[in-house]
């Protein structure tokens, strides 16, 4: 479960949809494939079905296209079907996927600077 806010004057009552949201995306975007397909979009655009199993070598073909899925009815990406032959389709990240991605660099930022805390804890920890 998401950690909630902690309750001050201005958060009184949490929208519990709200909760129910964050709760929810946390699960499905704290997955790699999903932080790795939004890496990727982010950082090269526009990609073919096939682009991205070859920048993610190690998903599966149904693990793409149920983490595209997921992230589409979410809001994330945008699919577009070409008609041609052979079938030619382009997933693109939304303002909304892109804001999520730029929260994601946040996470970044701060493994980047704690990494070597958090390897001296672990280190710690298995000294033990």
């Amino acid at each position: 479960m998401a950690a909630r806010p902690a309750p001050d004057k201005n958060c009184e009552h949490i929208d519990p949809r709200v909760e129910a949201l964050v709760t929810e995306l946390i699960g499905r975007v704290a997955d790699k494939w999903t932080m790795i397909l939004l890496e990727v979009l982010e950082e090269n655009g526009v990609q073919r079905f096939t682009q991205l199993a070859r920048a993610v070598p190690d998903i599966s073909q149904k693990m793409l296209t149920q983490t595209l899925r997921r992230m589409e009815r979410d809001g994330m990406l945008t699919r577009t079907v070409h008609p041609v032959v052979p079938p030619r389709v382009d997933y693109a990240l939304t303002p909304l996927g892109e804001t999520l991605s730029e929260a994601f660099c946040g996470v970044w930022m701060w493994a980047e600077a704690n990494l070597d805390r958090v390897e001296r804890a672990r280190e710690e920890f298995d000294a033990r």
